[in-house]
């Protein structure tokens, strides 16, 4: 059992925890609590830290978990192996106020262009300088839900494997492929390229959302929280589309900006 922060491994787990730079130079990146545990692919698993209490409630408290959640971590921990570490350790390098005593450390998957296109007629969603990690986490989550087939991010767009991204996506980043591009108007070019229309969320939208047709290969273009889309991106996308708003509220969250135009794109094609 490890019960020292200064710990090289646990060292390298806060590391991976804090920079950006180390998540990109190793590869890796951190998940905590029971349902990124249970949910991670096993073929991504590096690395599995367990706290002793952890491990006492799994196995004598059964108010803690579910019999059938304790059942999947007995086994999971049996079959991929973990490493103990004191209830004081996990406190210091958990990025949680609550740490639920499970924290595992994955590679990161690679995606290519080709993966987005697996099937006719693909939905995506196209997102330009997102800045806050739990909007941009909720869009992934919200993209799995809606049956999108990928999220594109420019390069200014948050980590995604920023700890509360991936709280946020509730294990959707196992699932959801995603792509960051150095130009998001040569990939808008490309999408339009092989007949996929973008249409790009903005206030003063030429019509309304749920007035057009999102059963071709579409893309749902959402932009900055502060200041929305940029000019030449706008002047990019094949139309505009616009969220009425009663009231005095001027404009949505983008990450619920996001879920009505998937979900409105998924009511179409479920219909």
């Amino acid at each position: 059992m490890i019960t020292a922060a200064s710990n090289t491994r646990i060292k390298e787990v806060s590391r991976l925890i804090a920079q950006p730079k180390a998540r990109r130079e190793q590869g890796r990146f951190v998940a905590e609590g029971v349902k990124m545990f249970l949910e991670a692919p096993e073929d991504q698993l590096c690395e599995v830290y367990v706290s002793d209490l952890f491990l006492d409630r799994c196995r004598n408290d059964s108010g803690f978990l579910t019999e059938e959640v304790r059942a999947a971590c007995e086994e999971k921990l049996l079959q991929c192996g973990y490493e103990t570490v004191a209830d004081g350790v996990m406190r210091k390098i958990s990025d949680t106020q609550t740490p639920q005593g499970v924290i595992c450390v994955l590679s990161q998957p690679a995606y290519t262009l080709s993966v987005f296109f697996r099937k006719p007629n693909p939905l995506l969603l196209l997102l330009e300088d997102i800045q806050d990690p739990g909007n941009l986490g909720t869009m992934l989550r919200t993209a799995e839900g809606a049956g999108a087939d990928g999220v594109l991010m420019s390069k200014g767009t948050a980590d995604m494997y920023n700890p509360k991204t991936i709280r946020s996506t509730m294990g959707s980043v196992y699932r959801m492929p995603f792509l960051y591009t150095e130009d998001l108007t040569d990939i808008m070019g490309m999408l339009q390229s092989k007949g996929i229309r973008i249409s790009a969320a903005h206030l003063q939208g030429a019509v309304s959302y749920d007035r057009v047709s999102y059963l071709e290969g579409c893309a749902i273009l959402i932009g900055n929280e502060g200041r929305g889309l940029k000019e030449g991106t706008v002047k990019m996308a094949d139309r505009t589309v616009m969220i009425p708003m009663a009231g005095q509220v001027e404009s949505l969250n983008a990450a619920v900006a996001s879920a009505v135009l998937l979900y409105e794109a998924a009511r179409q094609r479920r219909a």
